[in-house]
């Protein structure tokens, strides 16, 4: 696997900003660990912002992170912290949805150093992973064996080994495969006192006091837990500790949040891949009658049994007719047949092909970060997330829990694992409020009242962390729970490890990250960020989407989405970072956004961190503007230059200094204008027509010849194209660059240049600026409704041709076209249109995904060129240098096509110049 870049110029200390605002005992932990490990001691205030969240509700502010090396470097860790009193908290992905994956004291960070694949054992089929591997990492691995690890939950591209071990991870094919506890032989493990052990199956490890507490509450262990829950993950799993379950140690351990020990290496057991997979997709009325319906095929021995409900799904063809559907997967065309005979469904649809199989699965799996969105767009909090019941109790737990839903007013989408009784949920809380968060306080205990009256666990996955543990007395009773606090004494006697968690913990309506922030705002904008970290894949496993450029590039946690609006978050609370709309440390981390916008589309929840860059940039710049860098006046401002005076840039831009002048890192060359703009050479039809040509700066100024080319196939296909009625241009250097008063006056310019003309279609041939144009327009002017009528008008030129002319015949080239889907047409346009005029024109292959890396300003600004060509060799130059010679090159964007001619020997190609090339030479519009 591609190692991460780390460039010098990325590598960021603002430890002199914050040293002065940290305590005595704090600076001295800092060094004294400092001197104690060879990995990376940060106690920042960007590391400790970065770390106070994970995916749950909850915020603890740490003193500070340490990435450990290796294990010896953890268990000096452990010995500073022990000597300093200072707790500590092992964090992976950071996707624990509990609370747990956070702490006050020290985090350690296994998922830097700590992801090796120490062997894989076909023979014995098991692998040797350090706690900081990811999951498909693992998976990847194994797969050249047949084999995978049978747990998955849906965050397997980023989540890690280590995690899954303290929460007991499970996932979609758990009916099959089981937990992660079932999934252990062996772990080793460093206590909070200095000890290393090594625990199986056995007694081996276990702490001096353990055998004999078992052996003085046998009955209470064999009666205290639920039968028939194959997702009993809450408390400590001491039953398994049972002398008829031979005392298993390891299975025991794993679930404990981190509360006991923290492991440093681990042997799992891997399993057969099946052979032929088939997804069989199964509809309902609604999702109790799905649940109701998941035990039953449980006969089948299906792979898995996933449900989800039609809010999760809204928009996605192709489903069978129902209100909620089962997901299931089986080994087989035989066993998919069997399944279906038996759903006694409502509709059935089986899928073979691996292509479709993953689309429905990627809906399964976004879902944790869909479900916060309700159908009217208000938000939804994983408040109550993961409870199980039996899984035969299901429809009548669900059919309870809508009616305590409505009871609450309250209102969520269950999904999740049906075939194991386990429900996944976010539900519109109103966590902002004190009288919400009372409410929300009242609800948790009543539901899990529900949960236990059904013979349930109030976590089927994901773990109890302060989310739960306050509950379990009513789960456990008084006895059981009192064993665990006498369980946590044996293996952590200090109380150093994960305090709060499991055991003595606080109570669930405090600490909530929503304290303190406004209800309505930027600060309740970021919140959205859930953080489920889709935008921490790297690797094969990111497939060909776009989120996140700059994380897959640096591999550093702030230059993900996640960390960069947990930066916001944390700017707007005040606390840690404390400088608000001046702070240093969110500037930096959204230095490297390249304002893709990937995440708009990409994530999960909707985060849009373009927008909230420019906002940032904005305010960071106001009442100082002489602090901006040049760039922003000249690159970020060029249509300006370009209308003012577009000889004089020309002729500036071949002057030998003119990239120092204009603030251009000296690895570019500034872009060379044409000498004749599109406009003057287009003038004959400056207006009428059926459709308006958008003359944007690129094309206007810089590539004319797109124009020209797109005129000769509209004109082919039979449609006019004629030109606004003066000079337009849709602000999009000045939001990129956060000028964005400047992009208002910009904007509001264009409206009234286009006021005769609005309501007509306007093609746009610049992806960059037909985004602006459908998304930054309204959304920076919507009290003007002629911005949302412009935004309404606007066309791709795929989108205008099959519109305009949906029986004209490109013509045929039957070539291998390469490239890269535009990141602002990923993100917001679609490129649906585009694939079926390519394949109507023959040009065969899919164009590879991320983003180019120069994005408009982003890769002329001195600091990004390392990060520009690194973004650009995650998929784009890889997919180029493996095309065949005679492949068409395609990029529509200009940023793209000078990228490429920046780093490549070929020249890229607008669809549109590909096309006209192959008309004949004296083209006759076909009406």
């Amino acid at each position: 696997m591609r190692r991460p870049l780390r460039h010098a110029e990325l590598v960021r200390n603002d430890e002199a900003r914050s040293g002065a605002k940290r305590g005595a005992s704090s600076g001295a932990l800092r060094d004294t660990l400092r001197e104690a490990v060879s990995g990376e001691v940060d106690f920042s205030t960007t590391a400790r912002a970065l770390t106070t969240m994970d995916a749950s509700n909850y915020r603890r502010v740490p003193l500070g992170v340490v990435a450990p090396r290796d294990a010896d470097d953890v268990a000096a860790v452990l010995d500073v912290c022990r000597t300093h009193g200072v707790p500590v908290v092992a964090r992976g992905g950071g996707t624990s949805i509990a609370g747990q994956a956070t702490g006050t004291g020290v985090v350690l960070d296994l998922t830097r150093h700590l992801r090796t694949i120490v062997s894989v054992d076909p023979e014995a089929r098991t692998a040797v992973v350090q706690p900081g591997v990811v999951l498909d990492r693992l998976r990847e691995a194994a797969r050249p064996y047949g084999l995978t690890f049978g747990p998955d939950p849906s965050t397997h591209s980023r989540c890690t080994l280590g995690g899954m071990i303290g929460n007991n991870a499970c996932g979609a094919h758990s009916v099959a495969w089981g937990t992660t506890a079932d999934n252990l032989t062996g772990l080793d493990v460093l206590t909070y006192g200095g000890e290393r052990l090594r625990l199986g199956r056995d007694w081996r490890g276990a702490p001096a006091g353990l055998r004999e507490l078992v052996g003085r509450n046998l009955a209470a262990l064999r009666t205290g837990y639920p039968a028939g829950l194959p997702r009993r993950i809450s408390g400590y799993a001491l039953d398994a500790l049972l002398p008829e379950r031979g005392a298993d140690v390891a299975r025991s351990f794993c679930g404990s949040e981190g509360t006991l020990g923290v492991v440093t290496e681990a042997t799992v057991r891997l399993v057969p891949l099946p052979a032929a997979p088939v997804l069989v997709v199964l509809g309902y009325a609604d999702e109790s009658a799905a649940a109701d319906a998941a035990a039953g095929l449980l006969e089948c021995a299906p792979l898995t049994v996933e449900g989800m409900a039609a809010d999760l799904v809204r928009g996605v063809e192709g489903l069978p007719r129902g209100g909620a559907w089962l997901f299931c997967e089986v080994d087989g065309r035989d066993a998919a047949g069997a399944l279906v005979r038996a759903a006694d469904a409502l509709d059935a649809a089986v899928v073979t092909d691996p292509a479709g199989q993953r689309a429905l699965w990627r809906i399964r799996e976004d879902a944790a970060g869909t479900a916060t969105r309700m159908p009217d767009g208000t938000e939804a909090w994983p408040g109550w997330e993961d409870c199980a019941v039996p899984p035969a109790r299901l429809g009548a737990y669900l059919r309870d829990f809508r009616a305590l839903l409505a009871e609450h007013g309250l209102r969520g989408a269950p999904y999740g694992h049906f075939g194991d009784g386990c429900i996944h949920v976010r539900i519109d809380f109103d966590l902002f409020t004190g009288q919400g968060v009372r409410d929300f306080r009242r609800f948790s205990e009543e539901v899990a009242d529900l949960v236990v009256a059904h013979g349930g666990s109030l976590s089927g996955e994901h773990g109890d962390g302060v989310a739960r543990a306050e509950l379990l007395p009513r789960m456990y009773g008084a006895e059981l729970v009192g064993l665990f606090g006498e369980v946590k004494d044996l293996w952590d006697p200090a109380g150093g490890l994960n305090p709060g968690m499991l055991v003595r913990p606080g109570r669930l309506d405090e600490g909530l990250r929503f304290a303190g922030l406004p209800v309505v705002g930027p600060g309740r904008e970021v919140a959205r960020c859930v953080g489920v970290a889709k935008c921490r894949v790297e690797g094969p496993s990111s497939g060909p989407g776009l989120m996140c450029p700059s994380y897959r590039a640096t591999g550093e946690e702030r230059h993900s989405t996640r960390g960069r609006a947990r930066l916001l978050h944390e700017m707007a609370l005040g606390e840690v970072i404390t400088e608000g709309a001046r702070s240093e440390e969110v500037r930096e981390a959204l230095d490297l956004c390249l304002s893709c916008k990937g995440c708009r589309s990409d994530c999960p929840v909707g985060v849009d961190m373009a927008a909230y860059k420019a906002e940032f940039t904005a305010g960071y710049y106001a009442g100082r503007p002489w602090r901006r860098p040049r760039s922003h006046w000249t690159v970020g401002r060029l249509p300006e230059w370009l209308a003012r005076g577009r000889w004089l840039v020309a002729a500036g831009a071949r002057l030998p200094f003119a990239a120092r002048l204009a603030g251009v890192t000296p690895e570019r060359e500034l872009p060379r204008v044409a000498a004749r703009s599109f406009v003057s050479r287009f003038g004959r039809r400056r207006t009428g027509g059926d459709v308006l040509l958008w003359p944007d700066t690129f094309t206007n100024h810089l590539a004319p010849e797109v124009g020209e080319a797109a005129v000769r196939v509209l004109d082919a296909a039979g449609i006019e194209a004629g030109l606004p009625p003066g000079r337009v241009c849709c602000g999009l250097p000045y939001v990129s660059t956060g000028q964005l008063d400047r992009a208002r006056k910009v904007m509001r310019r264009t409206l009234d240049t286009m006021a005769g003309a609005l309501g007509r279609p306007v093609v746009v041939l610049e992806p960059s600026c037909a985004a602006t144009l459908r998304t930054d327009l309204p959304e920076l002017l919507p009290e003007d409704a002629r911005a949302a009528q412009l935004a309404a008008s606007v066309r791709t030129f795929a989108e205008t041709l099959e519109e305009f002319a949906p029986d004209w015949e490109p013509p045929r080239l039957d070539l291998q076209a390469v490239g890269q889907t535009h990141c602002h047409q990923h993100a917001v346009l679609g490129d649906a249109a585009d694939r079926r005029l390519r394949a109507r024109a023959g040009l065969s292959g899919d164009l590879s995904g991320g983003c180019c890396g120069l994005a408009g300003n982003f890769g002329f600004e001195p600091g990004h060129y390392g990060v520009s060509v690194a973004c650009a060799e995650d998929q784009l130059l890889p997919a180029v240098r493996e095309a065949a010679e005679d492949a068409v090159l395609l990029a529509d964007g200009y940023s793209c096509r000078t990228q490429l001619a920046h780093l490549t020997a070929r020249r890229a190609r607008h669809l549109a110049e590909v096309l006209a090339e192959a008309l004949p030479g004296d083209v006759i519009p076909s009406r």
